[in-house]
């Protein structure tokens, strides 16, 4: 739910009653000035995959660059790579994140809909390393298959 009051309590209203599409658009990270100039944009919706710099609050890595494991809509906040907290007996659980703290470093750019939007075309997306890829399969392997 959109609003275009400037009333403090509608504006609350507006966050917490919001469908998954409108909290997806305010969870909206800025990029980094290398991928603005890029682009041509100024943020974009964050999805898992993409690495991210935090650049506030009171833990240690602040200034470093992690990947964005999960996006929690319902309560507005990321949880990264290897940023955890302890918990009181002592087990480690992942730190969630507001997405006003971060700022987008590098795309995952294997959303068709992203690729469409930034204008990126195929052939520019590259391939990660073992375990992931940043390219959805549209082709015929570009392996040299052995023949008997």
């Amino acid at each position: 739910m959109s609003t275009r009051s400037i009333q403090p309590r509608r504006q609350r209203k507006a966050v917490f009653t919001a469908d998954h599409q409108e909290r997806r658009r305010r969870m909206a990270v800025p990029l980094s000035r290398e991928l603005r100039t890029r682009y041509g944009r100024r943020s974009l919706p964050v999805r898992k995959g993409d690495t991210v710099r935090v650049l506030a609050g009171s833990y240690s890595t602040v200034g470093e660059e992690r990947r964005v494991a999960k996006v929690d809509r319902e309560h507005y906040r990321l949880t990264l790579d290897n940023v955890t907290t302890k918990t009181a007996d002592a087990k480690l659980k992942p730190l969630p994140i507001r997405p006003s703290h971060l700022v987008l470093t590098k795309l995952n750019l294997s959303d068709p809909w992203r690729r469409r939007v930034l204008k990126v075309p195929d052939a520019e997306v590259e391939t990660e390393g073992p375990g992931g890829s940043n390219e959805t399969p549209t082709g015929p392997s570009s392996t040299p298959e052995a023949k008997p």
